[in-house]
């Protein structure tokens, strides 16, 4: 922009350059603002200026003022929105490993980004298999760190991988080669740097301070406090390893009606400081929250609450699918024995049902009873009623994908079970499953 004084006429003039106005295109024009009278009238004029001159253009003297005002803090503005740098950086995961216990038995290097209780860490449980995450607890605290959050959760990276905010406003993690494996995908929308609140939310922030970023809005395994599920589509929430647990939560519409859900679940009075809480869905697919009192040296965390828990939870601790791995019966949330159709036999990790692999048509199978327990679905589901026993085996044996069932033999209720997993010891003996097997 470029400015004179007309000594002749005593007036300032400004030379503007092509711009778009009210959908009219303006080559370039030249303002002149009279200065005042003996009346203290003003006038302005605005005269374009093409290669042939058009008609002058008379303004109301307010209207220039405002407009040659903008105008002239224009560049300025531009000036000051490109001077804003991004507080760039770059950390590696090399060095040595911290020297505390961590959850899973963990190796881990941290991070110099922390926010007490919270700080960011590369951690493995498999040699050379890292995650970036955020662990929580204190360094005096004989008790574990745990973690609660994780970028690249299912994707490890190696030994030299890079944690980085690029000048962009991207925020990275990156193998030692360069190529990225996890990133927030925020290049070029106005991120100025990263904060790590003491909520334990990780925020990508623009010159205004307005969350470009939230790592609330992508949690893993655990929801801390503050955060939750958000409804944009389907909303999963993932345990490990395997993924055999998820969570879904889809929003429908059916017809004309719009359904709304809520869920209250008030878990009692929380001991101690319930902003040091979270809400895990564990590897065993127990829905468990831990809260961590920091006044204490150790044992610091406790499980204040779990969903299947005889003692603090809703259902038995035995109702939890994979309780006893892939099979066994469970008693007082003890895996106790490893049904065979030898009997009952003493309870090992390697249990497992009866191998169906040659089923197929025609093939006859046969059944071992488990007198006085309940299959889980038995827990979620009412089963088909007044069904006579052979009815429900035949069933059964016609289905390849099914591996047993269960039956109430006083009222005639059946369950077909595609997986048995954990059955769960009751007093009443006419609870029965039925496990298949071939001969």
């Amino acid at each position: 922009m470029q400015t004179d004084y007309d000594r002749t006429r005593g007036q300032n003039k400004w030379y503007i350059p092509s711009l778009t106005l009210a959908g009219s295109l303006i080559s370039s024009f030249k303002c002149t603002h009279s200065m005042c009278d003996a009346t203290n009238k003003r006038t302005s004029l605005c005269s374009t200026v093409t290669d042939q001159m058009a008609t002058p253009v008379i303004l109301p003297s307010s209207s220039f003022l405002v407009l040659c005002f903008h105008l002239l803090l224009l560049p300025f503005a531009v000036t000051l929105a490109r001077g804003q740098k991004v507080k760039t950086f770059t950390y590696v995961n090399e060095g040595e490993f911290g020297p505390y216990i961590t959850e899973y038995d963990a190796s881990y290097r941290v991070l110099p980004v922390a926010t007490s209780p919270f700080q960011f860490a590369f951690y493995n449980t498999t040699r050379g298999a890292f995650y970036l995450a955020l662990r929580m607890g204190t360094l005096r605290s004989e008790s574990l760190f745990r973690w609660v959050w994780e970028a690249n959760r299912g994707r490890p990276v190696g030994e030299n991988a890079t944690f980085s905010l690029l000048a962009n406003g991207n925020l990275v993690l990156a193998e030692a080669d360069g190529s990225i494996v996890w990133s927030t995908n925020t290049a070029n929308k106005g991120v100025v740097g990263l904060n790590l609140l003491p909520t334990g939310n990780v925020v990508l922030y623009d010159a205004k301070g307005r969350f470009v970023w939230q790592s609330f809005e992508h949690p893993t395994d655990t929801l801390l406090v503050g955060q939750s599920l958000r409804f944009r589509g389907p909303n999963k929430l993932f345990s490990g390893p395997g993924d055999m647990v998820t969570f879904v939560c889809e929003p429908e519409t059916e017809d004309n009606f719009a359904w709304q859900c809520r869920l209250t679940i008030n878990f009692g009075r929380p001991k101690y400081n319930a902003t040091l809480s979270f809400l895990r869905l564990d590897i065993d697919g127990n829905l468990a929250v831990y809260t961590f009192y920091d006044p204490v040296d150790f044992r610091a965390w406790e499980k204040t609450f779990a969903f299947f828990d005889d003692a603090k939870g809703w259902l038995s601790g035995c109702a939890l699918p994979r309780k006893c791995g892939d099979f066994g019966v469970c008693e007082d949330e003890m895996c106790v024995a490893c049904p065979s159709k030898d009997g009952l036999l003493g309870w090992s990790k390697s249990c497992a049902p009866p191998s169906l692999a040659a089923c197929k048509e025609g093939i006859s199978p046969k059944y071992f009873k488990v007198k006085g327990v309940e299959i889980f679905l038995s827990t979620y589901s009412e089963g088909e009623g007044s069904v006579k026993l052979e009815e429900c085996k035949g069933r059964c044996s016609t289905d390849c994908k099914c591996k047993g069932f269960l039956y109430w033999e006083q009222e005639s209720r059946c369950w077909l079970a595609p997986l048995l997993g954990t059955l769960s010891k009751v007093s009443n003996s006419s609870h029965v499953a039925y496990v298949k097997y071939l001969k």
